[in-house]
């Protein structure tokens, strides 16, 4: 069988945690994007619009049109700045909170069925996994900080260039870790 490359097999995770998150929740009707901000936004209460662009990596005009619909939604609130009433502050309203935490459970509830279907030896793969897979969320999270602090000259820092070929999934995790669980097949 050909080698799965990391990032395929992230990207077959997120589609399928998608899936099954829609399936398990036909009545939601947030999108993707309107969670992750009500998400960062629980993360950081009182955060202002250019702040959650910052971290969440979107365009200012992205998350004004974000904030629009979360505040029609009533799901957030925008208030003046503490220290300056001109800037404006996005918090959750109560249906907000509930909003992110019912997302939350949906998801780990997902992960905690699948995790329990797959056989041993891929559960421990994966728990042994977890330390150096949260290395690598904070690595990949520092390459966008750099590439949003600059230019770096070629190899310094910057992110690998289109089309370079990555490390695959079973050099990073181990053997085995190659082929994703059959569920998430193609």
């Amino acid at each position: 069988m050909p080698s799965v490359d990391l990032a395929d097999v992230v990207a077959q995770l997120r589609r399928a945690m998608r899936r099954a998150a829609r399936a398990g929740d036909p009545a939601a009707t947030l999108s993707v994007a309107q969670l992750e901000m009500l998400s960062c936004l629980a993360e950081n209460p009182g955060a202002r619009p250019g702040q959650l662009a910052r971290l969440l990596r979107l365009a200012p005009s992205s998350v004004a049109t974000l904030t629009h619909a979360l505040r029609r939604a009533d799901l957030v609130t925008r208030t003046g700045g503490e220290a300056d009433r001109r800037t404006a502050c996005l918090r959750l309203t109560p249906a907000g909170e509930v909003a992110v935490v019912r997302w939350k459970v949906l998801n780990e509830n997902l992960l905690r069925t699948a995790f329990a279907a797959l056989p041993e030896g891929s559960r421990g793969t994966i728990q042994a996994a977890l330390a150096a897979l949260s290395e690598l969320a904070g690595a990949v999270n520092a390459l966008a900080d750099e590439q949003q602090a600059g230019p770096h000259p070629p190899g310094q820092g910057s992110l690998a260039p289109i089309g370079r070929s990555v490390t695959p999934a079973a050099t990073v995790l181990g053997p085995g870790a190659a082929s994703p669980p059959p569920a998430m097949s193609a």
